[in-house]
């Protein structure tokens, strides 16, 4: 398990998929504002990319969010898009609505910046949020993830187009914490 402050990250266990099923992805307005495709329900034992890991796709690595302190499942986090000539790829998280304002998700990003950099030995991570994700936002730049631009009117969320904000940061600009 990679190990930040207060979170791990871990392999996806076959009981995590439920609950992340039930408190994520089932929720119509959290997964339009997370996903970048239209919400369909997902079925129990689905085997949907979103929750199942596929070993087979070597571009994408999902971890599941615990507490450090008596593993409760928090959530998700993803590394996808790994482009491995150009050592390049994106940050995404999900956190169990009854998980999140709690500091958590700042502390995903920086263990996911030292699964990207020091464990995969990227140049560069990127994640795009909703312009109005000020969650998303702080752990971002409190991690050191600088506002790079603007894509406007580029995610359709429940009835409307949304800006998203690019945020980037270079392996050369990291400062691990701790």
């Amino acid at each position: 398990m990679l190990r930040g402050t207060k979170i791990g990250l871990r392999a996806r266990h076959d009981d995590d998929i439920p609950v992340l099923l039930a408190e994520l992805y089932n929720d119509v307005v959290n997964s339009a504002r997370a996903d970048g495709g239209p919400w369909r329900p997902l079925p129990p034992g689905t085997k949907d990319s979103r929750l199942a890991v596929d070993e087979s796709e070597p571009a994408h690595v999902s971890f599941s969010v615990v507490e450090l302190e008596g593993g409760a499942l928090l959530g998700t986090a993803t590394l996808w898009g790994i482009d491995t000539h150009n050592r390049a790829a994106h940050i995404g998280l999900g956190l169990l609505p009854s998980c999140r304002g709690k500091g958590y998700g700042t502390d995903v990003v920086a263990a996911m910046c030292v699964y990207g950099f020091t464990v995969r030995g990227l140049n560069r991570l990127q994640i795009e949020t909703l312009v109005d994700n000020h969650a998303m936002l702080r752990a971002a730049e409190n991690n050191g993830f600088v506002r790079e631009g603007l894509t406007r009117s580029s995610a359709w969320v429940m009835g409307q187009f949304m800006d998203e904000v690019v945020l980037g940061q270079l392996a050369e600009e990291w400062k691990p914490k701790g």
